[in-house]
């Protein structure tokens, strides 16, 4: 066997067992939210219970996200302001704070792909589910909600994702400032930081509204879920 051909059959087998290997994973998740969404409903707890409480914690986790930038800012700006103090202390706190922002954005995407998974499995459950009706009614009112709630869910998670869009050029503006800091702890450091901060106000004043758009999406769609909750429900499956 040439060269050639040797490399060229193992490029092929490198790419076939790529591929399987992505199958494979593909499997073993979707099994895994099976057994996950199965045993959560044998305790009662079913898909749209779970969208609730991880609508909610996203949720809670931009507000948190949001006070968490807010405190930034103004440490930020005491930076900026106040003279005394140590430009190694101002680093250190500046750098505090892009770690805690950080970790909370990375909290926040976790949170909204963690609706987006359950809403998906909701939806397609709901779906196939309306076919076990044999009431012509009842059937056409749940596919209502449906599309109803797909239409509410489309508009939190556009309101989600614009949020966290927003989160990534603040964090990159602030990560500029941290590094620039740390490599030029002198004078001049912080008169560039000065000349900086207005833009990062008004970037995270964008952030922070950003982010009460998507926290009050969430409540309205929290609340429609809780009300289609309460109306006839789908027919059990046999």
């Amino acid at each position: 066997m040439s060269k050639y051909t040797h490399s060229r059959s193992l490029f092929s087998f490198r790419g076939l067992t790529e591929r399987s290997v992505k199958l494979l994973s593909r499997f073993v998740a979707y099994n895994f939210q099976h057994v996950y969404y199965r045993t959560k409903e044998s305790f009662g707890q079913h898909k749209r219970d779970l969208v609730v409480i991880r609508v909610e914690d996203a949720s809670e986790s931009l507000q948190e996200t949001k006070v968490q930038f807010l405190d930034a800012l103004e440490r930020f700006k005491s930076v900026v302001n106040v003279k005394s103090g140590s430009l190694e202390d101002k680093y250190k706190l500046l750098k505090q704070q892009f770690d805690f922002c950080n970790m909370r954005s990375e909290i926040v995407n976790n949170k909204i792909q963690a609706i987006e998974e359950v809403s998906d499995a909701l939806f397609k459950e709901w779906e196939a589910e309306l076919n076990l009706y044999t009431n012509r009614s009842l059937r056409g009112q749940s596919r209502q909600q449906l599309k109803l709630s797909k239409q509410h869910y489309s508009r939190l998670i556009k309101a989600m994702l614009k949020a966290e869009q927003k989160i990534q050029p603040v964090l990159g503006a602030f990560r500029d400032q941290v590094l620039f800091l740390k490599h030029n702890l002198n004078a001049n450091a912080i008169a560039a930081l000065q000349q900086e901060f207005s833009e990062i106000c008004f970037d995270i004043s964008q952030l922070i509204q950003a982010m009460e758009r998507s926290i009050a999406e969430a409540n309205h769609y929290v609340h429609v879920l809780v009300e289609h909750k309460n109306q006839p429900s789908l027919p059990a499956a046999k």
